[in-house]
C-alpha cells in the first residue's frame, strides 16, 4: 500500500454518489472513476459534471482534482488501494434491498 497521503483509489460509479465521492477524495489522492457510459467519461475527463450538482460542478471546473474517468474498470482496479463501489441499489416496497447491480459491478472482473 502507499503512504495513506497518496493512494490511489478506484470509484465505481458515477452517479450522484460515486462522483461525489470521486471528486472529494481527488483533492489529496489519485482517484480513477470507472462507468459503463463513455458520455459520462468524456464529459469528466473534460471537466463537466454529468450529473446536476452545483458543488460536483465548480469543483470540477475550478479545483485541480487528481481525478480521471475510464471505461476500462480492470485497468483502474487493478493497482488500487481502495476501490468504492457506488452501483444503484434498488429498494422494494417491501424494504428488500435489491443487490444485483452492485453484485456484478464487484465481480465484473
Amino acid at each position: 500500500m502507499r503512504d495513506f497521503n497518496s493512494l490511489k483509489i478506484a470509484v465505481a460509479g458515477t452517479g450522484y454518489v460515486g462522483l461525489s465521492i470521486a471528486t472529494l477524495l481527488s483533492q489529496h489522492h489519485e482517484v480513477h472513476a470507472v462507468d459503463i457510459v463513455p458520455e459520462k467519461v468524456d464529459l469528466i475527463n473534460n471537466k463537466k459534471s454529468p450529473i446536476q450538482d452545483d458543488y460536483i460542478e465548480k469543483y470540477l471546473a475550478e479545483k485541480n482534482l487528481n481525478l480521471t474517468a475510464t471505461l476500462d474498470a480492470k485497468e483502474a482496479y487493478s493497482d488500487a488501494d481502495f476501490v468504492v463501489i457506488a452501483a444503484p441499489t434498488n429498494v422494494y416496497s417491501t424494504n428488500r434491498i435489491d443487490v444485483a447491480s452492485s453484485k456484478r459491478t464487484c465481480f465484473a472482473h
